[in-house]
């Protein structure tokens, strides 16, 4: 395939700010000078150590290592070629790439490209449709669970047409190919190898990413002569996976990042986060016919920024036992927050969608005050199945119960919750403490137990800021390499030319000096260039230098404090000049010609370092 014309892929890179595109992934908060702050997309973690510095496009994570440019947290997220990452983002900012070899328009992008192509015209299809007479239906539909074209139109919800090709021939009209739709999951194969829509006679609703391109669809049963599922999705797809995607994310993320508390909203389908956003719940999400689990923790953490307990995730679960037991399976996963984690039922087991009928949009809002604890809820699931009137059921409904509060990690939660399930049980707390710590030390031996008897030898770390000494020469050579890589465009070029040819004392801060030193700064994005110059044990160490906060109160400042650090660079090169000049001057006779020379030296040693100095 045609290679992009080098000088497109820079002029594209220049034209995005990588903070829009990471934002769209990961709620990010300010964080010194020109530099942003979030939890980690590429790692689970609890406290926010992924930096972006929008001036150098470049990001790092000081937990696991993870750097680069807005090309490469594409295709690290997203699965994307480099090829397709160009593509990606020159389409987003309107820029006509063209090739080395022929030159010309770029050709029609492909792979992971053309499948969200595909989707993005099939939902334009399906919307087209729902203004269709065949789909009455649909329309009706709609109307009785109280959403009008509005509300259709702004979910970019459609209908499929009962025939068995109507989208595939629409699509191939558009230049895609049946391989192309069958590996994006909208038309099915059968024995004989025929291919026809996958969606016939179905109310359509897309599913977005979280920046809101359609990778798939879920669409509902209008007909008794439909044999299929009530629900059927989208399958498999190398850019749909139903355990990676919630529903309404893209149109929630916004108001997610922006609470105060920030708050989500986690419901069980797709009229349920329809009616939440239009009785004024914004915030609400839906899985996509899987079950709530830990890949969507993560997605959610991550928008929400999920770094404190201020924060709030509410599932709201029918009030009958399929209900009960999603809650239960939530709560596996639910202390993985950061947030506080709550149920609510509605009255009477109504999911949200028919509360908003029954009742109005205020009943809507008003669900989440009737939220509880997680725990709490889950804790009264798993007692309610025992006869808490015998000396039996209230020992059966405690043994039950313990290993839930014998999951609770925060050490202030737990003598809470126990002193709760004492209260349900009417048992003496200690008796209750006794069998949570009885359950938490088995449930330790079985993680001991499960544990393989020995692991493969850990690889040889990469190295790090922290592994360096402590040191005087590491302080001033990192906060200079530091001030060099964010500040270098206005440190003084003759300073800084002469301050990076200097060795380092610190070998690993010496490469990267070596790096940066042997890269064309006069290009745009010369810092991460330098970092990918670096051996593979040293890219990390790279990355912290370049994304690190640099010690200064504003970028003024910051620029002073560059120069400054490559000056001081220069006199401590000076000065171990001058200790060695010393050391000759004891050895030569004063009046020789040598001895002289070296005192011409000093001389001249002094006096560059007072104008350094003096500078």
């Amino acid at each position: 395939m045609p290679r992009i014309r080098q000088a497109d892929v820079e002029e594209v890179k220049g034209r995005i700010n990588i903070a829009d595109v990471i934002g769209e992934r990961v709620a990010l908060k300010t964080a010194g000078i020109g530099s942003l702050k979030g939890l980690c997309p590429f790692h689970d973690e609890k406290s926010p150590s992924f930096n972006v510095r929008p001036s150098q496009g470049f990001y790092h994570c000081f937990g696991c290592g993870e750097s680069g440019d807005v090309y490469t947290f594409l295709r690290e997220m997203d699965h994307l070629t480099f090829t397709e990452a160009v593509e990606r983002i020159a389409q987003r900012v309107g820029y006509q790439l063209t090739y080395e070899e022929g030159g010309g328009p770029a050709p029609a992008a492909s792979g992971r490209s053309r499948l969200y192509a595909a989707n993005t015209q099939a939902a334009e299809f399906f919307r087209e449709q729902l203004l269709s007479p065949e789909a009455e239906r649909a329309r009706a539909f709609l109307g009785s669970r109280g959403f009008d074209p509005g509300a259709a139109s702004h979910f970019g919800v459609g209908y499929a047409p009962k025939g068995w090709d109507g989208l595939l021939n629409h699509l191939e009209k558009q230049g895609f190919t049946r391989d192309e739709l069958i590996t994006s999951g909208l038309v099915s194969t059968n024995q004989r190898g025929g291919v026809y829509d996958r969606f016939r006679g179905r109310l359509v609703w897309p599913i977005r990413d979280v920046t809101g391109q359609t990778i798939g669809f879920g669409a509902r049963k209008l007909f008794d002569e439909d044999q299929g599922p009530k629900y059927l999705n989208t399958p498999e797809t190398p850019i749909y996976k139903k355990n990676q995607v919630l529903y309404g994310l893209d149109l929630a993320k916004r108001d997610i990042a922006r609470g105060d508390p920030k708050r989500v909203v986690v419901v069980e389908g797709y009229t349920d986060v329809m009616a939440c956003h239009l009785a004024g719940v914004t915030t609400a999400v839906a899985t996509c016919g899987t079950a709530f689990g830990s890949e969507h923790i993560r997605m959610l953490r991550r928008v929400m920024g999920d770094d404190s307990a201020t924060g709030e995730v509410i599932f709201t679960f029918d009030g009958d036992e399929a209900g009960q037991k999603a809650a239960l399976r939530a709560f596996a996963d639910a202390d993985r927050f950061s947030a506080q984690t709550f149920v609510a039922v509605a009255p009477d087991g109504l999911d949200p969608c028919d509360l908003r009928l029954q009742r109005g949009d205020q009943a809507v809002r008003g669900l989440l005050d009737r939220r509880a604890p997680m725990f709490e809820f889950v804790i009264d699931r798993k007692i309610s199945d025992f006869p808490l009137t015998s000396v039996e059921g209230r020992v059966g409904a405690l043994r039950a119960a313990a290993p839930i509060v014998a999951e609770i990690r925060d050490r202030l939660l737990r003598p809470g919750y126990e002193r709760v399930l004492a209260q349900r049980l009417g048992m003496d707390p200690m008796d209750v403490h006794r069998e949570v710590e009885d359950a938490a030390r088995g449930r330790r031996s079985d993680r001991d137990r499960t544990a393989p008897a020995s692991a493969a030898p850990a690889a040889a770390p990469a190295v790090t800021l922290a592994a360096l000494p402590r040191t005087t020469d590491v302080v001033v050579e990192r906060d200079a390499l530091t001030g060099v890589l964010q500040y270098g465009h206005r440190i003084d070029p003759s300073l800084l030319q002469r301050a990076l040819s200097l060795p380092f004392r610190t070998p690993a801060l010496d490469t990267v000096r070596a790096a940066i030193a042997s890269i064309d700064r006069t290009k745009p994005g010369w810092g991460q260039a330098a970092i990918d110059e670096l051996p593979q044990a040293l890219k990390q160490l790279g990355g912290e230098v370049l994304m690190r906060d640099f010690p200064a109160r504003n970028e003024e400042l910051a620029a002073r404090s560059a120069n400054d650090l490559c000056r001081r660079l220069i006199v401590r090169a000076l000065d171990a000049q001058k200790h060695e000049l010393l050391g000759a001057v004891q050895r030569v006779a004063p009046e020789s010609e040598e001895g002289r020379a070296v005192r011409m030296r000093l001389r001249d040693l002094d006096l560059e370092r007072r104008r350094l100095v003096e500078d």
